[in-house]
């Protein structure tokens, strides 16, 4: 089956056990349609770069799935009918990368990038 990332903004004044909840409801949705999550993760309110409406914060969920297209449009379709979730962005990947992403790292553990008094000199 191929493998998809999805990221989820729900309104900012939703609880945390709500915003979960979320997940949790989505994830059946996958589940019920003949796919999987094979993991999820909440990365808590964030600010948004403009407001979304009238916004200015979100929850963010990323969820990891394996699943047919027919489930994705289903899960797509269902939360763009929910009257909490703002946003929706579902991209299909090769792989599934290993361990947390790039949001739940901290700064010093993420690879490839030079520490600030490395950079190179200019010609």
């Amino acid at each position: 089956m191929p493998l998809y990332e999805h990221v989820l903004i729900a309104r900012q004044d939703l609880s945390n056990a709500q915003a979960e909840g979320l997940i949790e409801h989505f994830t059946t949705v996958l589940a019920d349609n003949g796919g999987k999550v094979v993991e999820n993760e909440y990365w808590g309110v964030k600010t948004m770069a403009y407001k979304i409406n009238k916004n200015r914060k979100g929850h963010y969920a990323f969820l990891k799935s394996d699943a047919p297209a027919a489930a994705v449009q289903e899960m797509e379709r269902l939360a763009r009918l929910h009257d909490d979730v703002m946003r929706v962005l579902t991209v299909k990947v090769e792989a599934h990368e290993e361990g947390p992403s790039v949001q739940m790292q901290k700064r010093d553990e993420r690879e490839g990038r030079p520490e600030r008094g490395e950079r190179r000199e200019r010609r």
